[in-house]
């Protein structure tokens, strides 16, 4: 047995996964099947994984708890591309559950990284870093219809994470657990920009922000690396915030948890 027997069922309710359109309800459902240890992408045409959960912080919770699941390229993408470095590109995605409703889901799609023909026209544009912009990957096979009516609707919004020096596209393979990080950082780093209104960079603090309010983030942590990495560590598994007093000294949650998750490496995110 896996280090996924320890996933607490509750986390697995309003979760799916796969290669088809996530199916987008108001009903908070268990999951179908079980949390596959390894996922495997392929590369080239093929449409883009999905990872569904109710929301934003369920979402990094679910992931950090599964130290037993990773992301890796098959086999024949290692075998077309020749390389031992491929790069997962992630789109992040809230998808309101109905016209009316106040709640969003939170939808993850992953591909492979794929480079765009210099002779393609106009191929800056997937480039440049643009958070709005769709990954050249994306384009490869038929695009989802939940990303194809733009980044900014009433029923929708996403946010392509961009490559930066603090933050670059995660390498393969990558645990879920270092993968909840890389979101984590993601997000810090998008909320350094949010008083820069030119910069599309702020795009997803201000997602989270407006879909999900009621989210408390405890403080930045400072000082060294390792700090300010064990401080993004403790947000994403929800250590860092108030104490419950009703469970003192009796362990179990979180504290049970925090030994299953893989401690974060920097370099299985980053190049």
């Amino acid at each position: 047995m896996g280090a996924n027997q320890f996933l607490d069922p509750d986390l697995a309710r309003g979760v799916s996964i796969g290669f088809v359109a996530p199916t987008i309800s108001h009903e908070v459902v268990p999951m179908v099947g079980s949390m596959p240890n390894i996922i495997s992408l392929p590369y080239g045409r093929c449409p883009p994984l999905h990872l569904q959960a109710p929301s934003w912080r369920h979402l990094l919770k679910l992931m950090a708890r599964l130290s037993g699941t990773r992301i890796e390229p098959t086999v024949e993408a290692l075998a077309v591309t020749r390389s031992s470095q491929l790069h997962l590109r992630t789109v992040v995605q809230f998808v309101r559950t109905h016209h009316a409703s106040s709640d969003w889901r939170a939808v993850l799609w992953f591909t492979i990284d794929h480079p765009v023909p210099t002779s393609m026209p106009n191929s800056r544009k997937y480039t440049n870093n643009d958070v709005d912009m769709l990954p050249w990957s994306y384009t490869l096979s038929s695009v989802p219809a939940l990303l194809r009516d733009g980044s900014d609707t009433l029923l929708s919004k996403f946010y392509t994470i961009p490559s930066s020096a603090a933050v670059p596209f995660p390498a393969l393979p990558i645990s879920f657990p270092n993968m909840a990080m890389y979101l984590q950082a993601a997000l810090e780093e998008s909320r350094k920009y949010m008083a820069d209104s030119s910069s599309g960079m702020r795009r997803l603090g201000k997602m989270v922000e407006t879909c999900y309010p009621q989210m408390v983030e405890p403080g930045e942590d400072e000082g060294s690396e390792r700090s300010r990495v064990g401080g993004l560590f403790k947000k994403v598994i929800g250590r860092g915030g108030r104490k419950d007093k009703s469970k003192k000294g009796k362990g179990g949650g979180n504290e049970e948890t925090y030994d299953l998750v893989t401690p974060f490496m920097l370099e299985e995110w980053g190049p």
